[in-house]
């Protein structure tokens, strides 16, 4: 008899200390290698035996020694991460990749290098924030530059054929967390947003081969519920900065709404394309990672180097998935979320509220900071919200 975690189960342990299975790997010879945000190509680390590990802050404690480098007054996620490697929580991490997610992200990838002693390996690469062909090139020449580095660091070549099967096993994750997703078009949904988020941060924190076979323990657990076990909520799409903890999304699910669908990249922006197979590898690479990856640091225009622009046209451009999600997920209002100081989303805001009124999909917009302290006041506005869309 199997005694063994499985499934939502399993998923929550990870979730509730996600250093623990590393370390035993580690433990076993394994070498873990840390990435910053969702553009260092994991496909890569998987290539060389790296298991990718996705860098988090810790929610909710409080920041002491990130403060000597890093003023206050800048998004509480990166800050918390640093703090995070200055305390010692990440000693066990080989490496690290970090990359130009914002000018904060970046500040925050060489802050690592010149503070943190461990590990030796810190690589940044430079991100463009367009999307055109020329940011394209450059992307791809960064990806070249990163695999030399890894390279030497590990005294291994990738090979097309390493690469090929390590593309091969993330976009196999990728197709099983959109089966994942596809459950919860039902109605009601049979997964929650919080045991969906734990099942997200579980796979940022496992071997690629290990995640793959948590997803379809995941899949068939909650094929096999019952829809009688589920009430019909307000149903909302969740976009925004990074959620690596669930305090949130518990307090719109304690306010009668349920989450069906998210645009953060803790959930559909990390996995919602595959890395084209065919043709050049890197180019595929590179084109994925920039183009196709919908986060607001990137800006997406309709068509390059015309001089006469039409707002409504860029919106849809740089916002249409949305539209198609709150379609397919039957998604009756969205909550637009965004930590304190994040500018790469608070930019975003009036474009996609105008947006979102122009579609009649009801919105809020909220501002948080990493702590369960900014939720009490939230609560009553999430409240407020979920009874304007109840149907």
């Amino acid at each position: 008899m199997n005694d063994k975690p499985q499934g939502l189960a399993a998923a929550r342990l990870i979730y509730q200390d996600r250093t623990k299975r590393v370390k035993e790997l580690k433990a076993q010879g394994r070498k873990i290698m840390g990435y910053v945000c969702l553009y260092p190509p994991v496909e890569m680390m998987t290539a060389l035996g790296y298991v990718p590990f996705r860098i988090f802050g810790r929610y909710g404690e409080p920041v002491s020694a990130a403060d000597t480098v890093f003023t206050p007054v800048v998004c509480h996620f990166l800050r918390s991460m640093i703090d995070q490697g200055m305390k010692g929580n990440y000693s066990f991490l080989n490496g690290i990749i970090g990359s130009h997610t914002c000018d904060i992200g970046m500040v925050a990838v060489h802050i690592w290098k010149d503070y943190i002693p461990e590990p030796n390996f810190v690589y940044f690469i430079d991100v463009p924030h367009t999307d055109h062909l020329p940011a394209q090139e450059y992307f791809k020449r960064q990806i070249l530059d990163l695999k030399r580095k890894m390279e030497e660091f590990a005294g291994q070549e990738i090979t097309d054929s390493m690469l090929a099967d390590a593309i091969a096993l993330h976009n196999r994750q990728r197709q099983l967390v959109r089966e994942l997703y596809e459950l919860r078009k039902a109605n009601p949904s049979p997964l929650s947003g919080t045991e969906n988020l734990e099942v997200m941060v579980a796979l940022c924190s496992l071997p690629v081969e290990e995640g793959n076979e948590l997803l379809q323990q995941v899949i068939e657990e909650v094929k096999e519920r019952s829809r009688e076990q589920f009430d019909e909520r307000a149903r909302v799409l969740v976009w925004g900065t990074v959620l690596d903890n669930n305090a949130l999304l518990e307090v719109i699910e304690e306010s009668g709404a349920s989450v069906v669908i998210d645009d953060t990249c803790v959930g559909t922006r990390a996995y919602w394309d595959d890395v084209p197979i065919g043709g050049d590898p890197w180019e595929a690479l590179a084109r994925r990672n920039l183009v196709d990856l919908k986060c607001p640091r990137t800006y997406r225009q309709a068509a390059f180097g015309q001089l006469k622009r039409d707002y409504d046209t860029d919106l849809d451009s740089q916002f249409a998935y949305l539209k198609r999600m709150a379609k397919d997920w039957q998604a009756e209002g969205v909550i637009l979320q965004s930590l304190k100081y994040c500018d790469s989303h608070g930019y975003d805001v009036p474009g996609i509220k105008h947006y979102l009124d122009t579609l009649g999909i009801p919105s809020i917009y909220i501002e948080h900071d990493y702590t369960e302290g900014s939720l009490a006041p939230i609560r009553t506005r999430i409240e407020a919200f979920v009874e304007t869309i109840k149907v």
